[in-house]
């Protein structure tokens, strides 16, 4: 990392939902000149989105890819052309494997690096609007730890195996001197506390906490995400906004096992009332100019992606080369003999191939046609069943039935018609991990689901793995051994 420069994508945010100025070239900017102006921290902060929006970072791999690969969501042959049966085996040393971990590794601590700077520098004299440098400082915040904690959820083992055990470095300056690493207690109590002082700086000025800010999809009249004046206050779903915090405080508290914490973060989400449930008639709507196939209304965050739109067609909608479920595996997760026969998810996230190679489900999530879509394509990183699912867990010890019904309020919205009713808690359990392996299939969350409840994950044969660090902690990089001395 150079000290004195900021190296950053510029690509900002566009008036439209589904549309961002082209991408120029990585430029070098001296951080005198970029922070002389409001509109250089404006390019910054956007820059670490685009970095974090990357196709080795959010943009697909931390998405739809390897921890999905790790949690055996898809079906791998030997010579996967995706380059993931190796990692999947959790052979960490095959070279696919390594390169992709390096690649995150350095893409996610560059991004951090940007956010260390832009702190260092928005207390300045450079004159700026209250709302913007609140947005600007309030995200810089709330990125710094929403990146380093899936480095954690990645790199470190999780609390509760090891809450003494080494973890990763938690870098809150920008220098070339080494951080030493955290442990895992040390690094999620960091997060939480950048998080709250984001939460308290975004409360006094986020758009989106406003009563006229409502969410909707780009074009129709009820939705009120762009009518600021202030391009930089628009989309604020797209960015990391003030219930975006709460729900990414809400994760670090329950893997810290701090229930009523993480309770109360998902709680103010879920009474605010601004993400409405995705209407079933959008979700199944036959025309696609109207239908909405990510349950766009439901994101409290997430990573915009248009230019990434090949990678996706490339990935899942390839046929017997692309990533898919097994029909008998997706039968079994979906559960169609019982009661996921009417799953919604399903149904229209998947579409069921038959042919000489292997019957398989072929994921649809993420399809585009051109131009027509209701929604730009986002990749979802925080939803608001996860709230549900969060508030699900937290309540169970004092008050199952409430468990009960945060969770079947979840798969009611889904079409599943059958509630759960268990006075066993690890039943209940069980079918919590069920319903959010339907819900984030290809999202990226459910091996950190797996991790933190050290749980053995479920393979495609339904065979399950003993939990070990052998498979839930990947190794540092070897620059990262090396350089960092660790």
């Amino acid at each position: 990392m150079k000290k004195y420069l900021f190296i950053i994508t510029l690509a900002a945010f566009s008036g439209s939902c589904n549309k961002w100025l082209d991408v120029k070239p990585e430029d070098a900017i001296s951080k005198e000149e970029l922070f002389k102006t409001e509109s250089g921290f404006l390019e910054a902060i956007n820059g670490v989105y685009t970095a974090a929006a990357n196709e080795q970072l959010y943009g697909v791999e931390l998405s739809a890819g390897l921890p999905d690969a790790l949690a055996q969501s898809f079906h791998l042959e030997p010579n996967d052309r995706n380059g993931y049966y190796q990692a999947a085996q959790y052979n960490y040393q095959d070279g696919h494997a390594m390169s992709r971990i390096s690649s995150i590794w350095g893409k996610t601590y560059n991004a951090i690096a940007n956010c260390n700077l832009i702190l260092e520098n928005i207390n300045n004299s450079t004159p700026m609007l209250p709302v913007n440098k609140a947005l600007v400082e309030g995200e810089a915040l709330a990125l710094r730890a929403y990146l380093h904690f899936d480095m954690l959820r990645l790199f470190g083992p999780s609390f509760a195996t090891a809450p003494a055990g080494k973890s990763i470095p938690y870098v809150t300056s920008y220098s070339n001197k080494v951080t030493p690493l955290s442990t895992v207690t040390e690094a999620l109590n960091l997060m939480v506390t950048d998080l709250i002082k984001a939460k308290e700086i975004l409360k006094r000025y986020d758009p989106i906490l406003t009563e006229g800010y409502k969410v909707g999809y780009p074009g129709d009249t009820a939705s009120k995400e762009q009518q600021s004046q202030v391009l930089f206050q628009q989309n604020r779903r797209h960015r990391l906004n003030y219930y975006a915090v709460c729900g990414t405080l809400a994760r670090v508290y329950l893997y810290l096992d701090k229930k009523a914490e993480a309770l109360a973060n998902a709680q103010e989400v879920i009474t605010a009332g601004k993400f409405p449930w995705t209407k079933a008639a959008d979700f199944i709507q036959s025309d696609i100019t109207l239908k909405d196939r990510i349950l766009y209304p439901e994101i409290l965050f997430g990573w915009f992606a248009d230019r990434y739109e090949n990678s996706y067609l490339s990935r899942f909608e390839s046929g017997a080369a692309g990533l898919f479920i097994a029909l008998a595996a997706g039968d079994n997760l979906y559960e169609t003999g019982g009661v996921g026969g009417e799953d919604l998810r399903l149904k229209h996230w998947f579409t069921m191939v038959k042919d000489n190679s292997i019957s398989r489900y072929e994921l649809v999530k993420y399809k585009r046609d051109k131009e027509t879509n209701r929604h730009p394509l986002v990749l979802p990183a925080i939803r608001l069943s996860e709230m549900y699912y969060i508030a699900a867990e937290t309540t169970w010890d004092t008050d199952p039935a409430k468990a009960l019904s945060y969770l079947n309020t979840v798969r009611r919205q889904r079409g599943i018609i059958s509630d759960i009713n268990t006075a066993d808690k690890q039943v209940f359990v069980n079918e919590l991990v069920k319903e959010v392996r339907k819900e984030t299939y290809a999202e990226g969350q459910i091996f950190y689901l797996y991790k933190r409840l050290n749980r053995g994950i479920v393979q495609e044969s339904g065979a399950v793995l003993t939990p070990s660090n052998k498979v839930f902690v990947l190794p540092l990089p070897n620059d990262e051994l090396e350089y960092g001395q660790r």
